[in-house]
C-alpha cells in the first residue's frame, strides 16, 4: 500500500488534475478514468473565524467548493447580506454548493431553511430535521426542488446516529431526498463509511470527511489519514457508485487554529484519490 508520506506527496495541493495523452498508433483505447473526487469544506470548520479569515485559509490550501454555516450567512439575511458574503466567496474563487448543516425542530424551521436556501441560490440543504417533521419537509422538497441531504451525528445523535438511520426513513420517499455521511460520526457509530457509500449510493448527496482516533464512542478528531477510516476503501466505493457529489472536509480537532491540521487532512485525501484514480 502507498505510504502516508506518498499520498502526501501525490497531493501537490495546487493541481487540478491529471491529463490524458493521446492515442498513437495502434494502442489499445485507453480506459475510461473514473470521475475525479471533488474536495471542498464543511463550513463549520471555520465557525471560531470570521468570512475574510476563512476565505484566506481556504485558498492557502486550494479548496474552491463550500457547504456555507449560518455563522457567516444567518438564515434571516437580507437580499443585501446574501449578495455580499457571496461576492466575497466568488471573488475568492470558490463555490457555495450548499448551506447547512441546518436544524428543523418545526414546520415553520422547515420552511425557513428551503426559503433560505432558495435565496442563497443553491441546490442542497444539509440539514437535520426531525423525524416527525419529515413527511412535511418531503413535501418541501417537492414544492421547491431543492436536494436536502440529511447529515448523521454519531451514537450521541438520537436522531441519526449513522447513516443507515437516515436511510431507513427516506429509501421509500422523493428521490431527492438523502444523506450527508458524516464519515467520522458514521464510524463511531458502527458503521463503516465506505460500506454505508457502497448500500446507499443513488441517495448520498454530500460527505464529511474526517478522521477519528478509535471506532467507538470516545473517538476523538484527528488529522485526516492519522485515524482508523480506510481512505482508499472510501475512495475506491465513490468511483463504484460514480459519485458526482463533493467531499466537503470538516475539520474539528483544534477549532481555534486549523490551519496545519485542515492542510494535512486536505492533502492526505487529494493524495490517496490520485492514488486511487
Amino acid at each position: 500500500m502507498t505510504s502516508r508520506r506518498n499520498f502526501l506527496q501525490q497531493s501537490a495541493l495546487g493541481l487540478a488534475g491529471t491529463f490524458t495523452l493521446p492515442l498513437v498508433g495502434n494502442a489499445a483505447p485507453a480506459k475510461k478514468e473514473p470521475a475525479p473526487v471533488l474536495t471542498g469544506i464543511a463550513g463549520y470548520t471555520f465557525a471560531k473565524f470570521d468570512l475574510e479569515k476563512s476565505i484566506a485559509m481556504m485558498k492557502k490550501v486550494n479548496v474552491k467548493y463550500i457547504s456555507v454555516k449560518d455563522f457567516h450567512l444567518p438564515l434571516n439575511s437580507n437580499e443585501e447580506k446574501i449578495q455580499s458574503v457571496l461576492k466575497q466567496f466568488a471573488d475568492a474563487g470558490i463555490n457555495v454548493y450548499a448551506v447547512g448543516v441546518i436544524y428543523m425542530k418545526s414546520k415553520e424551521a422547515v420552511d425557513e431553511a428551503f426559503a433560505y436556501a432558495k435565496k442563497v441560490g443553491v441546490p442542497l440543504i444539509v440539514g437535520v430535521p426531525n423525524p416527525e417533521l419529515l413527511d412535511y419537509t418531503e413535501s418541501v422538497v417537492k414544492s421547491s426542488g431543492i436536494k436536502l441531504a440529511i447529515h448523521n451525528h454519531g451514537p450521541e445523535d438520537k436522531l441519526y446516529p449513522g447513516p443507515k438511520n437516515v436511510y431507513d426513513l427516506i429509501k421509500d420517499r422523493d428521490p431527492r431526498m438523502g444523506i450527508c455521511i458524516d464519515i467520522g460520526h458514521s464510524i463511531r457509530a458502527g458503521e463503516d463509511p465506505a460500506e454505508a457509500i457502497r448500500l446507499y449510493k443513488s441517495r448520498i448527496f454530500d460527505l464529511h470527511i474526517k478522521d477519528v482516533s478509535v471506532a467507538a464512542k470516545d473517538g476523538k478528531a484527528i488529522e485526516v489519514g492519522r485515524g482508523v477510516i480506510d481512505f482508499p476503501a472510501l475512495v475506491k466505493a465513490l468511483h463504484k457508485i460514480k459519485y458526482q457529489g463533493l467531499c466537503s472536509v470538516e475539520f474539528e480537532k483544534d477549532m481555534t487554529d486549523p490551519l496545519a491540521g485542515l492542510a494535512e487532512s486536505i492533502g492526505y485525501f487529494r493524495g490517496v484519490a490520485k492514488s486511487i484514480g
